[in-house]
């Protein structure tokens, strides 16, 4: 399997590290947060990955030419950020044909079974996404019988998105997304049409910009994308400075 790496992000909860270095190149353990997530996924059987990159690109780039966990390539936003759904579709000519790959951001560190995940895969699913039942502001919803994706809820202001005028927030099941998903490469065709549909404007050099929660909840409607809930997920997003010492704790109790 390939994976494509979240690692442009500007890392402003980390300043002032990120003042002169990639969120990705921030050493936990000695060792850059990139180095950490790229070798556990080596670890579950990913064979080749896409990282990219804007925020100080050239340095992530140096560490990909020189690391030998697996061979990589770099998705360059560095004219512009493309946010989580242009940039998958802006690493298409790197994951199209591959049938499917794995989403992971760069800054989150879990003791998710990404073989677990891999086998959760249906062969109808455009996406699968891993869940967890924890407290959130945002959550999924998902048809309690076939865990298909049917909408969305901020948990903090109450408003819902369904999927059809006949479902109801009280029939579903809701679990916040942990950000790892796992896409069939069929999605590329159907981001054509969500660009297309919503009228967005595309540079031909840099790309499109738009989420990838804004494009599963249209897509939804169209195509089956499906959760999989982990029993015993433990996550961290390694995004603030009090974070970095919870990591180093958590690398070492997980073993990671």
């Amino acid at each position: 399997m390939k994976a494509l790496i979240f690692a442009a992000g500007l890392g402003t909860r980390l300043k002032p590290i990120t003042d002169t270095m990639p969120k990705a190149m921030v050493p936990v353990c000695g060792k850059p947060l990139i180095e950490h997530v790229a070798a556990r996924l080596k670890s579950f059987g990913v064979e080749e990955a896409v990282v990219n990159v804007h925020h100080f690109a050239d340095q992530i780039e140096e560490w990909v030419s020189e690391q030998e966990i697996m061979p990589m390539h770099v998705s360059d936003e560095r004219a512009m950020l493309l946010e989580t759904g242009g940039a998958v579709l802006h690493a298409r000519r790197y994951l199209e044909g591959c049938g499917h790959f794995l989403i992971h951001n760069v800054d989150v560190f879990s003791n998710a079974d990404l073989k677990w995940l891999s086998g959760q895969v249906r062969p109808e699913a455009v996406a699968t996404l891993l869940v967890s039942d924890r407290k959130s502001s945002r959550s999924f919803l998902f048809d309690p019988e076939t865990m298909m994706l049917v909408g969305w809820k901020n948990n903090v202001t109450g408003e819902v998105i369904l999927s059809e005028d006949s479902l109801t927030e009280d029939k579903c099941l809701a679990f916040p997304f942990s950000g790892i998903h796992i896409m069939s490469d069929k999605v590329f065709g159907l981001m054509d049409m969500y660009v297309e549909d919503k009228g967005l404007d595309v540079d031909m050099q840099a790309g499109v910009r738009f989420p990838i929660v804004d494009f599963y909840l249209w897509a939804m409607k169209k195509a089956p994308i499906y959760g999989a809930l982990s029993d015993d997920l433990k996550m961290l997003d390694v995004g603030k400075m009090d974070s970095l010492k919870q990591a180093e704790d958590m690398l070492r109790s997980l073993n990671l």
